[in-house]
């Protein structure tokens, strides 16, 4: 599998830096609220990786956190007059519920920074006495950029006119801060009224870890100092995970991850995704339309994951049209191979499929081939008929998609047949007045035709 590294700019071939598993680590959820189909593309398009990964004999260890505790978590659940972990542990549990739906297998090891609050001090002792971060008056802690040379190779921020030595004095005491901001970033924020009771101790006094500590402190308890893979959203590159290459590689040594992967934002019929304009859906609020946790992963993987993906209520209409399709196909193909066994290799037409998959995730053309391999898969019969069948499975599970029971096809009254053959030679005549006069007439009758590579398809409305 080959597969884009956001570091190097080039697609570079995946293989265990042990020979054995592949070990990869996944930026998880911040628990303050349902996750939304925005993160949901990110995390789907994970799973995905993994599958791909697993089907082809590769085995995997995949670690994913769980942000609890950040100013997020600690602002809404004061504002919730519940506890941190009870706040936290709701919220996590509704993820958990949504991930199953959407076909996502669990995580092999799922943290939470709550959960890992020594090691995050320890990691800080370790940065202090090594120089690469220092104690202020008021008890926090901060890193100090310019102890890194270099700081921003990921966002290949050292391309550009910096001089780390600017950012002295200049420090980020927010756990998310202003994306061309270079400062000095909070690993130990000393506590503060408004976080309530939730603070702990230190050797520089009460308060809580920053959240860009988090990930470092989980991957060196789970994967050490070197491992083979980071995933995230892109807008995670800067400042979240420059931070920590720096910190981690700082306070353990060794390259950190041999390998970057981040996923791009989509957008909501073609603009950005928010609160305000009422377009920030989540799992329920589109089930509540009709529309199926299915229907949502395969539009989230319609599109490249390196590309913005346009999601619209149109295209979950189109993902159950597709689904369905796909599930016709497989009983009439369950029903040519009969009691034909697969051959051991025999061949297939789904091969272009896979290898788009292997090569950068290629999801869309990955979708492309499945639907021309099952045009032709379905005139075929016995062995070839159950070789075609097991790589179409294949297939649909390294793209974690489960397809609905098919619909029953309704039988069409005579007349409604007549009336959509008259439509249809008047269209091939070039007689529009006269195709749309019978294509209103069936509309009428409750049929809707719809024009097809092969002729038309007629389906009650």
């Amino acid at each position: 599998m080959q597969l884009y590294d956001t570091l190097t700019r080039t697609n570079r071939q995946l293989t265990p830096i042990d020979g054995e598993t592949y070990r990869f680590y996944c930026c998880g959820p911040t628990v303050y609220g349902p996750a939304h189909i925005g993160n949901f593309r990110t995390f789907v398009m994970h799973d995905v990786f993994r599958r791909v990964l697993e089907t082809s004999g590769t085995d995997t260890l995949h670690v994913r956190n769980i942000t609890d505790v950040d100013d997020k978590t600690i602002r809404d659940s004061q504002a919730a007059g519940q506890s941190l972990a009870d706040f936290t542990a709701g919220w996590t549990e509704k993820f958990h519920h949504d991930c199953a739906a959407l076909g996502c297998l669990e995580p092999h090891i799922e943290p939470s920074a709550l959960a890992h609050i020594p090691q995050q001090v320890a990691m800080i002792e370790d940065l202090i006495a090594k120089g690469n971060a220092y104690a202020s008056d008021d008890g926090s802690v901060y890193f100090s950029v310019g102890s890194f040379p270099e700081y921003g190779k990921l966002s290949h921020l050292d391309t550009r006119e910096l001089d780390l030595g600017k950012t002295q004095n200049t420090r980020a005491d927010a756990d998310e801060y202003e994306k061309d901001s270079i400062a000095d970033f909070v690993l130990w924020k000393a506590r503060k009224d408004e976080d309530g009771e939730n603070y702990w101790s230190s050797p520089w006094g009460e308060g809580r870890p920053g959240w860009h500590l988090e990930c470092s402190a989980m991957i060196k308890e789970y994967l050490g100092s070197d491992f083979d893979l980071h995933a995230g959203g892109i807008d995670l590159v800067f400042p979240h995970h420059d931070n920590e290459i720096a910190q981690s590689q700082c306070s353990c040594g060794g390259d950190f991850a041999a390998h970057w992967f981040h996923t791009t934002h989509l957008m909501v019929d073609g603009g950005k995704m928010s609160k305000s304009l009422g377009n920030l859906y989540t799992i329920a609020d589109l089930e509540a339309k009709g529309h199926t946790a299915m229907e949502v992963r395969y539009v989230l993987i319609s599109a490249h994951y390196r590309k913005q993906l346009n999601f619209t209520l149109d295209s979950l209409h189109a993902a159950g049209e597709a689904l369905q399709k796909i599930a016709k196909a497989v009983t009439v193909m369950i029903e040519a191979a009969g009691n034909s066994s697969p051959e051991q290799g025999g061949s297939h037409l789904f091969q272009p499929a896979w290898d788009a998959l292997n090569k950068d995730l290629n999801t869309p053309a990955a979708l492309g081939h499945l639907f021309t391999g099952i045009k032709e898969a379905q005139k075929l019969t016995g062995t070839e008929a159950a070789n075609n069948l097991q790589a179409l499975h294949q297939i649909l599970y390294s793209l974690g998609l489960t397809l609905p029971a098919p619909e029953e096809a309704s039988e069409i009254p005579p007349e409604i047949e007549e009336l959509a053959k008259q439509r249809w030679q008047a269209k091939q005549d070039k007689d529009w007045a006269a195709s749309d006069n019978y294509r209103d007439q069936l509309a009428t009758q409750g049929w809707t035709i719809k024009d097809t590579a092969e002729g038309y398809e007629i389906t009650p409305l």
